[in-house]
């Protein structure tokens, strides 16, 4: 049995951010022999589209792109946890995916959303972005403040954490389909 590398994405950098406590929760319902890993995108500090060259070029330069290009070719999928500011998704996270190019190509991504409203206006606005960059799009369930989680980012017991099982099997299924083709 092959065993996958999976990515959870913390795709907030605000300091007061519950996105960390939301991507372990997520990574704790991962399958059995699954390797995940959370990534931390205001660990990753890309800076601002600093590359000299477009990103489809590939000629990254810069060592924060070049070590960001390699963390990302080493996962098999990824899930990204996103939050919603002001009906679309962080921008530390539109930075993530415009600074590379040919690594989301085929990658099967996983989305799960959190907020109030479940993160829909950014879920979706992800989504086309994704499809853009030519990912394999993937999207899961929203947790809900006061539904699924508090604020302060406490899972409570409703959360859906059958459904983000079952993205994991999506996102694993589509990486298993990725490596066959």
């Amino acid at each position: 049995m092959t065993t996958h590398k999976i990515g959870v994405i913390v795709s907030s950098s605000r300091p007061t951010r519950i996105g960390l406590k939301v991507a372990e929760w997520v990574s704790s319902l991962a399958p059995e022999g699954t390797e995940v890993e959370v990534v931390d995108l205001a660990e990753v500090d890309l800076p601002f589209l600093a590359e000299p060259e477009q990103p489809a070029t590939g000629s990254y330069t810069l060592p924060s792109t070049i070590a960001w290009s390699e963390r990302v070719r080493a996962f098999d999928g990824l899930v990204v946890t996103v939050p919603e500011y002001n009906a679309g998704y962080p921008a530390v996270l539109k930075n993530a995916i415009d600074s590379l190019h040919a690594e989301w190509n085929g990658l099967p991504i996983g989305v799960v959303g959190y907020g109030w409203g479940a993160a829909a206006g950014a879920v979706r606005q992800l989504g086309e972005v994704l499809d853009r960059v030519k990912a394999v799009s993937l999207p899961g369930p929203g947790l809900s403040f006061g539904q699924d989680l508090t604020p302060e980012g406490e899972i409570l017991a409703a959360a859906p954490a059958d459904d983000v099982r079952g993205l994991y099997d999506q996102v694993l299924a589509a990486a298993r389909e990725k490596v066959t083709a």
